[in-house]
């Protein structure tokens, strides 16, 4: 009896494909099945790739950032540094000229002196300021927070060297003009 059952289920097992095809059941076809995973497993792959590509892209940004910020900060530094060499150079040599000219009047060295000393206590000051701003965290400020800072600074100091140019040529002229005076006051008439 147990034999016949099995020879009978069997027989059905083999037969319920095609009786199923035949009655409007879906058939599977196991190579479709196959190659579905397949695509399925290879799309996850390369959805995996794409995430790691995506972080990858994103850590590169947060470092050309900070490049960028420290090449930023780096210039700013580097203009504020010749913005100082300039402002020394004008006085050893432009200021040092109009104070020894003879047509400026003794009672105006000390002014001469008083309006390019201040310029160049500022131009200390700054370069304080930024040596605290660069050697510390000054007040934990981010990278982009420091360039600005020192955008800012950079904008300043070449302001002190626009205003130590103008102070100069303003002397010189004031110098020029006393010196045309006196050839016209002093020149010999012939009559």
């Amino acid at each position: 009896m147990k034999t016949k059952i099995l020879i009978i289920a069997t027989a059905f097992i083999f037969l319920l494909p095609t009786r199923a095809a035949c009655q409007g059941m879906p058939t599977y076809d196991n190579t479709n099945f196959i190659s579905l995973v397949k695509q399925l497993v290879e799309s996850g792959k390369q959805t995996a790739q794409m995430i790691k590509s995506v972080k990858f892209l994103k850590d590169a940004k947060e470092s050309i950032e900070k490049v960028s910020s420290v090449v930023q900060q780096l210039r700013a530094v580097e203009e504020i540094g010749q913005n100082n060499q300039r402002l020394i150079t004008v006085m050893q040599n432009d200021v040092q000229d109009i104070l020894n000219s003879p047509y400026i009047k003794p009672e105006e060295v000390s002014r001469v002196v008083k309006s390019f000393d201040a310029i160049v206590q500022n131009s200390l000051e700054t370069v304080d300021f930024i040596d605290e701003v660069l050697s510390s965290d000054y007040l934990k400020m981010s990278d982009a927070e420091r360039a600005e800072i020192l955008k800012a600074k950079e904008l300043e100091s070449k302001q002190m060297v626009s205003n130590i140019t103008t102070k100069t040529k303003r002397y010189r002229d004031i110098i020029s003009f006393r010196k045309m005076q006196d050839k016209v006051n002093n020149r010999e008439t012939f009559y």
